[in-house]
């Protein structure tokens, strides 16, 4: 097993796939002995690189080195700073890969809504308007699922939603807070929705069931708890047993992939992200784009650095134009709040091997393959284009996974190097960078990919993997499912009244 690669020719870095050893003879440059040891995921000069000279990783530079770094030394945080600063101007230089599309059309079997969607899963979701009826929320659906404890029909969960939000809000984030609950009552995961009001917030529940629009009655239901007489718990289990007897008969059928919408994120990232899973998120995203489907790239402080390279992918001007404006928005939004824009990678990260932002961003954004980007989501906009999208949204994973689905992705898939057991209201895949933590934490990670490190080719884990993700689309539970690890998050940015 290879136990170190040289990701591009241009590269001065290697990067350690498993730890190695001071004195190690590395077969590069003509051949030289490791100064020190590299953990996993790690950076070690394979050339001299002179004191505020640029380090080149996947043929570009990631940040320069603030002292003199003999080649075989270690490279990491302590040594290696970003280049990035303020807000930059950008110019359109197209460079598009005509992705073709895929003779051998694939299908999954989900379930078909009446308004033209289609859902992964069957599940019942009771949604409150505010926070100040989540204890509410969450007894309905305690009590729903030990009453159809025996007979769930095709029902996949119950589920309560509870947030902070719905009151107290001004502006964008009282203005998100809507959007994202709507796009949850309107998702087609839910085979039907129950949403929870108390009555006095500032999320009105006539102004949000207009907002919603039009839905099928029978499986959409809403209630103010301040105008029941008597337990509210008990009429909110009236409405519910009326949409179960409806959403229960529902079944699968056959679908092509064409129809999947599939968001893209990684949380706690090591070295071995840009080189295992991220560019198997990157290759899959590219076949499902090939099967005519959808995938979604969101996490924008984790594109500054790598930005240019989607800005050259945009489809035409405008959407360029829509791309500049994610990115430079996002800076100014660090900028009107006094903080610093490149403040990242974590403290997991640098433990990883990750030293900087652009080294974060280049490895982040293999996640989206090499199609043309089609379209740029607003936060809290849902998907209008067939294709790979961007998303406005923060790198944090609860935030962004919930972001995503709330564009409507019926799944996430979710690259780590650390670890982390959370999902948001769709599925929420987990796929493992390196082997030690599919192996330390089974009922986290879903998918190693981890395997591409020690030698089994990309092509042929990319293969095991679109079967896989077509098996979870078609019902077969992920790890935060069997854990019940279901939560949102919403985006704020403001005043809290």
């Amino acid at each position: 097993m290879t136990q170190y690669i040289l990701i591009n020719p241009a590269d001065n870095v290697s990067v350690a796939l498993s730890p190695l050893k001071a004195g190690c003879k590395i077969d590069l440059n003509g051949g030289f002995v490791l100064r020190d040891d590299i953990p996993q995921g790690h950076k070690f000069a394979v050339a001299a690189i002179p004191n505020g000279g640029n380090v080149i990783k996947y043929g570009f530079p990631i940040g320069h080195v603030t002292k003199n770094v003999a080649q075989g030394c270690h490279i990491d945080h302590n040594i290696l700073k970003t280049n990035l600063e303020g807000i930059s101007d950008y110019t359109y230089a197209p460079k598009l890969v005509e992705i073709k599309p895929s003779e051998n059309q694939r299908t999954f079997f989900g379930f078909r809504r009446g308004g033209g969607g289609v859902g992964v899963r069957n599940q019942i979701w009771i949604i409150p308007t505010v926070g100040c009826v989540n204890g509410i929320a969450q007894k309905i659906a305690e009590r729903f699922r030990a009453e159809i404890a025996e007979n769930q029909g095709s029902v996949d969960a119950v589920v309560a939603f509870p947030h902070n939000y719905g009151c107290s809000q001004l502006g964008c984030d009282h203005q998100n807070t809507r959007l994202v609950l709507k796009n949850m009552v309107r998702h087609p995961n839910a085979g039907g929705v129950l949403v929870v009001s108390l009555g006095c917030e500032n999320n009105q529940l006539s102004a949000f069931r207009e907002l919603v629009g039009g839905v099928d009655e029978s499986r959409v239901k809403m209630f103010e708890c301040q105008k029941v007489d008597g337990d509210e718990v008990e009429y909110g289990l009236s409405l519910l047993r009326d949409i179960f007897n409806v959403c229960s008969n529902d079944q699968r059928t056959e679908i092509p992939v064409s129809e999947l919408r599939v968001g893209l994120k990684c949380g706690g990232s090591d070295g071995l992200s840009g080189i295992t899973a991220n560019p198997l998120l990157g290759m899959f995203s590219d076949w499902i784009v090939a099967q005519g489907g959808t995938t979604v790239l969101t996490e924008v402080p984790e594109m500054f650095g790598a930005e240019t390279i989607l800005m050259n992918r945009c489809q035409d001007r405008k959407t360029f134009d829509k791309t500049v404006a994610l990115i430079n928005d996002f800076k100014q939004y660090f900028i009107s709040n006094n903080q610093p824009v490149y403040e990242n990678p974590s403290p997991g990260n640098k433990a990883g091997g990750i030293s900087t932002l652009e080294e974060k961003s280049l490895g982040c954004t293999q996640k989206c393959g090499k199609s043309t980007v089609r379209d740029v989501l607003k936060y809290g906009e849902t998907i209008q284009k067939h294709g790979l999208n961007l998303l406005s949204a923060p790198g944090n994973d609860l935030v962004a996974a919930t972001a995503l689905a709330s564009s409507g992705c019926q799944m996430v898939l979710f690259t780590t190097g650390r670890g982390t057991p959370f999902g948001t209201f769709v599925p929420t895949m987990k796929i493992s960078t390196n082997t030690p933590l599919y192996n330390a934490k089974p009922n986290w990670i879903d998918f190693n990919a981890g395997v591409i490190a020690e030698g089994e080719t990309m092509e042929w884990t990319a293969e095991r993997f679109v079967d896989f993700v077509i098996a979870a689309a078609s019902g077969s539970p992920v790890n935060n499912e069997r854990n019940n690890y279901r939560e949102i998050a919403i985006f704020k940015t403001g005043v809290t009244l």
